[in-house]
């Protein structure tokens, strides 16, 4: 990525690429979700620029995810945790869908409000 840490432009992307990157945004609705991103970025990295943007993207996204849930733990005890934990549960759907739909369409989506951990 560039110093202004744009997405890089949408590239063409082929059918089974586009099975990869879909499936690793939908990870987290298929249960596994940190495994199957990392895993894809791994073992596709070097073959495919976009299934490595999106697998990695996906990743920090659910590492993330786990560190905010993490983090409305101790908040349980002041009654504001269930909230918030439902808000980030609601979130990771959401945004989980939407990225797999703008992925499948050739758009290098970005996820809001990510920790950008695995560069």
């Amino acid at each position: 990525m560039d110093a202004s840490n744009n997405p890089p432009p949408a590239l063409i992307i082929s059918s089974n690429d586009r099975l990869w990157i879909v499936l690793s945004h939908l990870s987290a609705l298929l249960g596994v979700g940190i495994v199957l991103p990392l895993i894809i970025y791994l073992v596709k990295k070097d073959e495919s620029p976009s299934i490595a943007y999106h697998a990695k993207e996906a990743l920090n996204f659910h590492i993330s995810i786990y560190l905010y849930a993490l983090a409305c733990i101790p908040l349980v005890f002041v009654f504001i945790g269930f909230p918030l934990l439902l808000v980030v549960i609601v979130s990771m759907f959401v945004l989980s869908i939407i990225a797999a739909v703008r992925a499948a369409d050739g758009v290098q989506y970005r996820y809001p409000f990510t920790l950008r951990l695995v560069k």
